[in-house]
């Protein structure tokens, strides 16, 4: 995908949640009623982002609270939400706001902050007593991760689960069992059996460790598991795989939210959603906008479900919305997706080390706040061995090696795409890697068969920026969705693993006086968010399709030139990839589509 902006989220870009809670407390005298635990969820090497957690242990209400701690001399706090952080030198101090000061006896509320440096809290003091809520003793730590719970005994309502212990310095009272990370149970045990399950579905479990003084720990590793019984649903869409890629910054300028999905009709249209981008940092997968992914809070008239988010609870945002549209549409398959144009400069350094990138990227996806959302991952590499908005020199053998790293990694039961690039010129893109030797690792590749022209050629020619076939006086050669599937076939691509790409917009040029393909140009046509690109919701109206070529639209109104998929140049493209024995098509993306969902419609119709 070429064109990636990320609107401004208010919050900075952060990065692989470490799920790290460390208890902190000081000689001080005890809080005996309440508990303070800290958090680094985010670290990103010059910074991270931190949480603690206040919870009133005690039997009578707590009408306020204030928690301190030291930092090292070069670690600080840069911006907090949900108290108000002062400091005085090293020391720090956080006071409730006026609305979440008071806890009722079992209640907790957590604060955050964005930090610079690497130091970690220590002499926590919690309303000028101890942080561990229960002993005047130095050094009460929370209890460690329990392990990884395995499943026995499945059966079409229920599941049997086990953990090896936790371990604390004063001992570990209870464990909470989270499924989808809510929690289910609290049990004295090392496991446990959930009941009244639904047959035939799909859930993740997790635990966590409880100590003496009500601290908990890190959440445990999480574990897949299906019910019996049941039928799975066939997709309504027939066999073929229908994907659409939702962007993560869509929901600022744009104001598109999973909820669209549902009142223009798509969601009963797909099988599959790509959500982008994950960014690639250091050589890991990571998180990219925390706010948009699992934070912003979504009311009862915007979200999936008609419920409206809490303040309080463990997941919101993104996340939380897919989570409700897959429980509504569970034909609904959700891989998360890694690069894209802006984020690929990171895969370089990840394929020197592909299996730590590998398990990285799996430490993302089944995080266990939302395990139970993502069903795979794609990686969207622009472009291996070649450049894009960056060069890479990793070799030809480097995207081969890191899809098999990521199937070790993720093993069967997950999915493993890659959106690749649709060059099918002589000594191109496709030539520059290893996509048949990576292809038997892979599920599909998504063949990004647009963009091919545009304004990025500010002089023109004019020319069709999604061409099926070539064309007499095509600017490229081998610049088409044909000879790039014909390429990688001839490299040993099964055809059912191939999709072919649709751009939900169009690409144009201004300054153009020729109505067919070939007229030079002055410049990139105004767009919405930006010059020489507009969404086809918006094209169809303002400057409706006036021929075709090469299979796909293209329109000349005023001194503006545009080229576009329709919905009849879509039912052409389809029947070309059913004819070809292609596994289906994909787009980018949602937004770009009228309110009725009129180009998913396309691509659902014409595949069956």
């Amino acid at each position: 995908m070429r064109f990636r902006h990320r609107a401004a989220a208010g919050f900075p870009t952060l990065l692989l949640p470490l799920a790290g809670l460390v208890g902190l407390a000081s000689p001080a005298q005890a809080a005996t009623s309440a508990t303070a635990s800290y958090a680094k969820t985010q670290d990103w090497g010059s910074g991270f982002e931190g949480k603690w957690t206040v919870k009133n242990t005690g039997t009578t209400a707590l009408s306020s609270w204030t928690v301190e701690w030291d930092f090292p001399s070069g670690t600080s706090v840069t911006s907090a939400w949900d108290a108000d952080v002062t400091s005085s030198g090293t020391h720090w101090t956080a006071k409730n706001k006026s609305w979440n000061g008071t806890l009722a006896p079992g209640a907790s509320v957590t604060f955050g902050f964005n930090g610079s440096g690497s130091g970690s809290p220590t002499n926590c003091k919690l309303n000028g007593g101890s942080c561990d809520g229960g002993t005047t003793e130095p050094g009460d730590s929370a209890p460690s991760a329990p392990g990884t719970p395995t499943a026995s005994g499945i059966t079409d309502t229920s599941v049997k689960l086990s953990w090896s212990a936790a371990t604390d310095d004063k001992g570990v009272k209870n464990y909470d069992v989270l499924r989808d990370g809510a929690k289910v149970a609290t049990v004295t045990t090392t496991s446990y059996t959930d009941t009244g399950l639904t047959k035939g579905t799909d859930y993740s479990y997790s635990v966590q460790a409880r100590d003496t003084a009500d601290q908990t720990g890190p959440v445990s590793g999480s574990v897949r598991v299906r019910t019996t019984g049941g039928t799975t649903e066939p997709p309504p869409t027939g066999d073929k795989v229908k994907l659409g890629y939702f962007t993560e910054w869509g929901v600022y300028g744009r104001n598109y939210h999973v909820k669209n999905l549902v009142t223009s009709g798509t969601a009963s249209k797909i099988t599959h959603i790509n959500y982008a981008f994950g960014n690639v940092k250091n050589g890991q997968c990571t998180v990219d906008d925390t706010y948009a992914a699992y934070d912003k809070a979504y009311t009862a008239d915007q979200s999936v479900s008609g419920t409206a988010d809490t303040w309080d609870q463990p997941l919101r945002g993104n996340f939380n919305q897919l989570r409700q549209l897959k429980a509504k549409y569970p034909h609904i398959k959700v891989l998360y997706s890694f690069g894209g144009w802006t984020y690929s400069g990171g895969f370089g350094q990840a394929a020197q080390n592909a299996a730590a990138f590998a398990k990285s990227c799996k430490a993302v996806v089944e995080d266990p706040r939302w395990a139970d959302v993502f069903d795979g991952i794609d990686i969207d590499w622009e472009y291996p061995n070649a450049c894009g908005l960056t060069c890479d020199t990793s070799g030809p053998a480097a995207f081969r090696n890191l899809s098999q790293a990521l199937r070790n990694e993720f093993g069967p039961n997950y999915l493993v795409t890659a959106a690749i690039t649709a060059d099918g010129s002589s000594g191109g893109k496709i030539d520059a890697a290893d996509y048949g030797g990576a292809a038997q690792y892979l599920d599909w590749y998504n063949v990004m068969t647009y963009d091919y022209f545009g304004a990025f050629d500010k002089d023109g020619p004019t020319a069709p920026h999604s061409p099926l076939t070539s064309y007499p006086g095509i600017p490229q050669e081998g610049f088409n969705s044909a000879d790039a599937i014909a390429k990688l076939k001839a490299k040993g691509v099964p055809a059912k693993k191939l999709l072919l790409g649709i751009g939900f917009y169009g690409r144009g040029w201004t300054g153009v006086t020729q109505s067919a393909p070939g007229g030079s140009a002055t410049g990139a046509a105004p767009g919405t968010y930006e010059a020489g690109i507009e969404d086809y919701k918006v094209l169809k109206n303002s400057c409706p399709a006036t021929g075709t070529i090469a299979g796909t639209a293209y329109a000349h109104c005023g001194g503006n030139w545009w080229s576009y998929d329709t919905p009849a140049t879509i039912a052409g493209k389809m029947s070309w990839a059913k004819n070809q024995g292609l596994g289906g098509a994909f787009f980018w993306e949602f937004s770009g589509d009228t309110a009725n969902g009129e180009l998913a419609n396309a691509i659902d119709s014409g595949l069956k």
